[in-house]
């Protein structure tokens, strides 16, 4: 399965959003070790600084970024219930208005 991971280059001059390709089995979610090789074929040498904020730092001084931040992971699948179901279910739920006397 195909997971394209957003993420945020932190430079000097500003942030860069980018993009990587990872190819995983079915269900499962990338590994610390999966985004480290992926970081590296794209010539960027880190380590995983925080784990819950998923910030990554250069590995050598003097690089031209500060840290890298992944901001999503995008497997292609939507939800398993479209959003005007979802919509619609939660309609049916609330408490209806007084229709009146």
């Amino acid at each position: 399965m195909e997971c394209i991971v957003h993420f945020e280059v932190q430079h000097t001059e500003g942030v860069k959003p980018l993009r990587g390709l990872l190819f995983l089995e079915e269900g499962k979610t990338p590994e610390e070790r999966e985004l480290v090789e992926m970081f590296k074929d794209m010539k960027f040498n880190v380590r995983l600084d925080d784990r819950e904020k998923w910030i990554f730092k250069p590995v050598a001084p003097g690089e031209s970024y500060s840290e890298i931040r992944i901001t999503s992971f995008d497997n292609g699948k939507k939800s398993s219930k479209p959003e005007g179901e979802l919509k619609s279910i939660v309609g049916n739920l609330l408490p209806q208005k007084p229709t009146g006397i």
